[in-house]
């Protein structure tokens, strides 16, 4: 018997929301089974808990987009019990029962090692967010981005993929500019490397297609207005790596920046991408990411307390990354 958050839906379309005690036997039949030790509440895992957003495509379902435990058991040779393993995305949570339980079984291609010095819990203090996060500056990297070139925005910097992209990029040596929607968070934002904090106010409002050249590149989570004003006050061959739609999934924009001062856009997807590059974000994290910085971005909860803390995550009230520790 183990302890698993399971939605379902009601008749009239609602998501229920419980914990309860499951069997081995409900388990996916996948060839690697995984005692979960950590997991995370992501905005994604948020809305699906909520059921405020279309996150769900299959029902029954338990959420968590990510997980980090050790193997018990394998059908496939390249895992073995006692190893150590992180998952992110692959569809977790959305097609495919997630983290947010105390036992999974998955598929073995899904599976990372456990990269040093991360523990489970740290790994999942970085997770989809901070994975993600390490895709944008990779992207501005490959880019040609230097430190040195200008100043680099981070939108919704006080959420989970902005606080570890402000820590990532001021590690690397950039001039980090963050944008928050919370003001009080100026100070935490300064510790975690932003020379300034900036309301995000103005950057929400509809504004001009193209606008002063302020930004040598940009990691956009918000989307919407947020990203065409990013993309309009880019310099010259800059570059925006878009990763989220915390405002909107709209983009009220022009070509303009595009055509006029080659302005590059990158989408940034973390859920289906190869082990190749997932290896390679987590080595930018291990080198560059602070472990006591990401500490003190981190809220633990228990796994007994997520749906309550999903409501206070859509509004708002959470700021950087939170660890579920799924056996409380």
């Amino acid at each position: 018997m183990f302890k698993a958050l399971l939605l379902t839906q009601t008749e009239d379309r609602k998501t229920h929301a419980e914990l309860r005690a499951m069997e081995d036997a409900e388990l996916p039949d996948r060839g690697v089974t995984v005692d979960v030790e950590y997991s995370t509440l992501n905005y994604k895992d948020a809305l699906a808990i909520t059921g405020r957003g279309a996150v769900v495509r299959k029902w029954p379902m338990v959420p968590g987009i990510d997980l980090a435990g050790t193997v018990t058991s394998s059908r496939d040779a390249q895992w073995k019990p006692g190893d150590k393993v992180v998952i992110t995305g692959w569809g977790m949570g959305e097609d495919h029962w997630g983290g947010l339980t105390q036992r999974q079984r998955v598929e073995p291609g899904w599976l990372l090692a456990l990269p040093a010095p991360f523990t489970t819990r740290s790994a999942m203090a970085v997770a989809t967010a901070g994975f993600t996060a390490a895709l944008c500056v990779r992207a501005l990297q490959r880019h040609g981005l230097a430190p040195g070139d200008g100043e680099v925005l981070v939108t919704g910097a006080a959420g989970g993929v902005g606080s570890v992209g402000v820590a990532l990029l001021a590690a690397l040596g950039y001039t980090v500019v963050a944008s928050t929607g919370r003001m009080t968070e100026a100070d935490y934002l300064k510790r975690l490397g932003a020379t300034r904090v900036i309301d995000r106010t103005p950057l929400m409002a509809p504004g001009k297609p193209l606008q002063k050249e302020t930004w040598a590149g940009v990691l956009d989570t918000v989307g919407s207005h947020t990203l065409a004003n990013a993309c309009a006050a880019t310099r010259f061959h800059g570059a925006v790596a878009a990763c989220g739609l915390a405002q909107g999934g709209d983009f009220p924009a022009t070509v303009m920046p595009f055509i006029l001062r080659g302005v590059t856009l990158y989408g940034i997807n973390s859920v289906f991408i190869d082990n190749r590059q997932r290896s390679e974000a987590w080595a930018l994290l291990a080198h560059h990411l602070d472990l006591a910085l990401l500490e003190s971005m981190t809220t633990e909860i228990g796994l007994s307390e997520v749906v309550p803390y999903a409501a206070r995550f859509l509004e708002g009230q959470v700021r950087g990354r939170t660890v579920v520790d799924v056996r409380r």
